[in-house]
């Protein structure tokens, strides 16, 4: 078993002798050094797991020794001894980043407790980072392709900024993606990340969504509720597809990015905002506000850097990874063995244009993954859809409709062709399309998920 190594700097022999001596006793490796200098060496050669540090000292002082050490090791920690009269000096050195300070005379069980707090506070960083650094992996953009390459280094760069960034892209391409990545790389990555889907709530209860209400401010409402805007201070908001919120909610939006503060519905108090901005859209704002359905001035608020999220078909050098991707996810997922995929599978699949994205990839292999019986998916068990060019419903898929023995299943094929030929159409606009067709658009959205043909 390893025992943490605890590094005692202190210009007393006393002090070195009794205190090394009850550590040691304790379990603990103890390095000592009788001045700043010897301890900077000592922690280079040694690097200790902790240290105890004496305010006052001959040459280079406590203060001083800490700043060195910190600029050396932020995550180090630190804890000052310090005797009767120079608790402010103490105060100081925990500003400058020392885990807490003990008084003299020195109590063995307040160091104990101390050190195991300030190990243990370590131990949690560590785990911290080593979970964030999991979580964006497991959801980091997948590919390698030259266009891929280029946006995640320009995430890199807009990530420790604090300018709102407008995502842009085809629905499906994992804008939401981008701006987790975002998140995850900014310096509000320990606080919240809280999504808003603009397309999805409606205007009546959208203004307390954003911004909460009081006790009775709306029908039924027993207790006050805090809003997304509430929910992320101090982190993130991503409003997605913002080209979606009705005008009345953009007016309300915009004041509140001004302003920067904001009231509960029903309220009085004013709250103050300090949030970073995110959102994306799927629709060409400058045509929407040529149109009058976005405000110009909120458009400029938000598009401070955009960031476009290529479509599939323009990055399809990616698709053996992506696709390698999903089928182990699918796996782990199903408790399954990986399947494979035939290179004439991967052919047929290279040659679909995906108008859904990502999204439609990440569809198509999970249903894959759960109906093949055997170890590889072969060109026989790619649907009839994503053997044609994938814009129209050809000849020898209306032959696939007859071919079926179910109605249902002919119905699913028709209407998965349909949706994608109009898709297609409407320049992948799923809300214009839905209209167009008659249907809501999140029954259009089911028919993309389900992907059956």
């Amino acid at each position: 078993m390893m025992f943490p190594a605890v590094l005692i700097v202190d210009d007393e022999p006393t002090i070195l002798q009794s205190l090394g001596g009850l550590l040691t006793d304790e379990g603990y490796d103890v390095l000592t050094a009788s001045n700043g200098y010897e301890a900077l060496k000592i922690i280079d050669a040694e690097s200790p797991d902790l240290i105890l540090l004496d305010i006052w000292m001959p040459g280079i002082d406590g203060i001083d020794t800490l700043k060195e050490i910190k600029a050396a090791d932020p995550s180090l920690p630190i804890i000052i001894i310090t005797g009767h009269g120079t608790i402010e000096t103490a105060v100081k050195a925990t500003k400058l980043g020392a885990f807490d300070f003990i008084e003299k005379p020195l109590s063995i069980d307040k160091i104990i407790v101390g050190i195991n707090n300030a190990l243990n506070f370590r131990r949690l960083e560590e785990e911290n980072k080593h979970l964030r650094k999991k979580t964006l992996e497991k959801n980091s953009l997948c590919g390698n392709s030259q266009t891929i390459t280029s946006l995640k280094m320009e995430l890199m760069n807009v990530a420790p900024t604090e300018s709102s960034v407008l995502i842009l892209g085809e629905n499906g391409t994992g804008k939401e993606l981008v701006a987790r990545t975002i998140h995850q790389l900014s310096n509000r990555a320990e606080e919240p990340l809280i999504t808003v889907n603009c397309a999805s709530i409606s205007e009546q209860y959208i203004e307390t969504d954003l911004f909460g209400h009081e006790k009775g401010a709306v029908k039924g409402a027993k207790n006050k509720k805090r809003g997304k805007f509430e929910l992320a201070t101090n982190g993130t908001i991503f409003l997605d597809e913002v080209g979606d919120m009705s005008s009345g909610t953009q007016a309300k939006l915009l004041r509140v990015l001004e302003e920067k503060q904001f009231k509960r519905l029903g309220g009085s108090r004013l709250l103050s905002v300090d949030v970073r901005i995110i959102a994306s859209t799927n629709k060409n704002l400058e045509e929407e506000i040529k149109k009058g359905n976005f405000r110009e001035d909120l458009y400029f608020r938000l598009n401070v850097i955009p960031v476009h999220v290529p479509a599939l078909r323009d990055r399809k050098e990616d698709l053996p990874e992506l696709i390698e991707t999903f089928l182990s996810k699918f796996a782990s997922q199903f408790h399954s063995p990986r399947k494979q995929i035939s290179p004439e599978a991967m052919t047929i699949l290279s040659q679909y244009s995906w108008p859904g994205n990502v999204r439609e990839l990440k569809n198509l292999l999970e249903r894959l993954a759960t109906m093949v019986k055997g170890d590889t998916i072969d060109v026989k068990h790619i649907p009839a859809p994503y053997r044609g060019n994938g814009t129209s419903f050809s000849k020898t898929d209306k032959a696939n409709c007859f071919s079926v023995e179910k109605l249902e299943d002919a119905q699913k094929i028709f209407e998965v062709e349909y949706v994608l030929g109009k898709l297609k159409l409407f320049n992948n606009d799923i809300p214009n399309t839905a209209e167009n067709i008659g249907v809501t658009p999140d029954y259009l959205e089911a028919i993309l998920k389900r992907s059956d043909a």
